[in-house]
């Protein structure tokens, strides 16, 4: 999970609210040794976020240039848009300050 944040250059915080589960939820999750734990529910809403944020899980014995689980970003994808640096403000006149 550290890794897909830092992939994402992204906060517990942010993955939370991306994912719909709470700060501390996030942090116990992260806290698991070896594999993460949660409930079923929560796993999922996790592994959507991360994949929707441009994630990609790489599974046991899938193709990884190192070998073994991990996460990359998704081809093409811009990383800014999961940690929202990409949200201009726009003043009153409707254009980027």
């Amino acid at each position: 999970m550290r890794a897909a944040r830092a992939l994402l250059s992204i906060d517990q915080r942010r993955l939370a609210e991306l994912s719909g589960l709470s700060v501390p939820t996030i942090q116990r999750m992260e806290a698991s040794e070896w594999m993460i734990r949660g409930n079923v529910d929560s796993l999922m809403k996790l592994i959507a976020a991360l994949e929707a944020a441009g994630i990609e899980l790489i599974g046991e014995g899938a193709t990884s240039q190192a070998g073994g689980r991990g996460v990359r970003l998704k081809v093409g994808f811009n990383p800014a848009r999961a940690s929202g640096a990409d949200e201009v403000e726009t003043g009153s006149g409707g254009s980027p300050p």
